[in-house]
């Protein structure tokens, strides 16, 4: 069975003058409804601010939930943060978070927003606020869910805030898997960065995946995999450097949830960067993405 976290307030109005809209989050469930998969829908609560500001500088987590953040931090985002976007600021994270405690019960879960690594401890960057996967990672970990989490990075841009905000954690491993030169210009540095070359495909892009993750994972051991599952290394993505099919994509997420499988891990998906004119098939590559990991994570190899 799939469990997906959503919540009608990932999908804010578009703030006045802003370009960027959050209705592919809505689309994802219309898409999701298409195809017909049985899945339970769970809502998750709002991140507290404590755990927000474990992360996060204090001051940037305030300014965000009381929708004042400076204008130059705004266009770093590449929003405004109104007070809708402030709330879904918060409902992300706490989406991932739900998503990890979900998959910890069931094996897989996916949250049908998330993915912000871009977002640095006194700022967000590049369409993200707050970091949802960081965030996730270090609550799950203080409040003695597990010990040691990996985070599986497969969006088409390096996931640096993520690495920056849990550099130097022995209890959390980061994997990138991007486009080197694609954003951010300025990459951090992972626990295990691999930047592909412009028109990477689908064979390379495979092969490159399958010698990395399985012993990242046996290596590290993790007891949990948050995965951001970004479908923007599609080669028709608007933002993307990359050349992957939708076959291809399918078989990256299926290796991605066998490697989690073959050590017993389970893992929660975010749903990471994802842009096109057709907006409803970007959706439909999201869902595919849920519909190859839930069909990968075989009854009875996850807990």
């Amino acid at each position: 069975m799939l469990h997906v976290v959503h919540h009608p307030g990932y999908v804010p109005p578009a703030a006045p003058g802003s370009r960027f809209a959050f209705d592919k989050y809505r689309l994802v469930m219309d898409a999701l409804m298409e195809e017909g998969v049985p899945f339970v829908r769970h809502e998750p609560a709002p991140m507290p601010r404590e755990w927000i500001a474990a992360v996060h500088d204090p001051d940037y987590v305030d300014e965000v939930i009381a929708a004042e953040v400076p204008a130059h931090k705004e266009r770093r985002i590449g929003f405004p943060v109104t007070p809708f976007v402030a709330m879904r600021a918060q409902l992300a994270p706490g989406g991932t978070w739900l998503a990890a405690k979900l998959a910890l019960e069931h094996g897989y879960a996916a949250n049908s927003a998330g993915g912000s690594h871009h977002a640095l401890a006194d700022s967000g960057a590049g369409y993200c606020v707050f970091n949802d996967l960081a965030v996730a990672a270090h609550r799950l970990i203080a409040e003695g869910d597990v010990r040691r989490v990996m985070i599986v990075d497969l969006d088409v841009h390096q996931g640096d805030g993520t690495a920056a905000l849990m550099a130097g954690r022995e209890d959390v491993f980061t994997l990138s898997i991007h486009a080197d030169r694609n954003f951010p210009v300025r990459k951090a540095r992972s626990s295990l960065d691999i930047g592909l070359a412009d028109g990477t495909g689908d064979a390379e892009y495979l092969a490159m995946l399958q010698a990395a993750l399985p012993g990242a994972i046996a290596q590290f051991g993790p007891e949990l995999i948050l995965y951001q599952a970004g479908v923007d290394p599609h080669i028709d993505d608007r933002l993307g450097r990359l050349a992957l099919t939708d076959s291809g994509l399918a078989a990256r997420d299926a290796c991605v949830m066998r490697a989690a499988c073959e050590r017993g891990v389970p893992l929660a998906s975010v749903l990471g960067g994802g842009y096109g004119e057709d907006r409803m098939e970007v959706a439909r590559r999201h869902v595919r993405s849920m519909i190859a990991l839930v069909e990968a994570a075989k009854p009875g190899v996850l807990p």
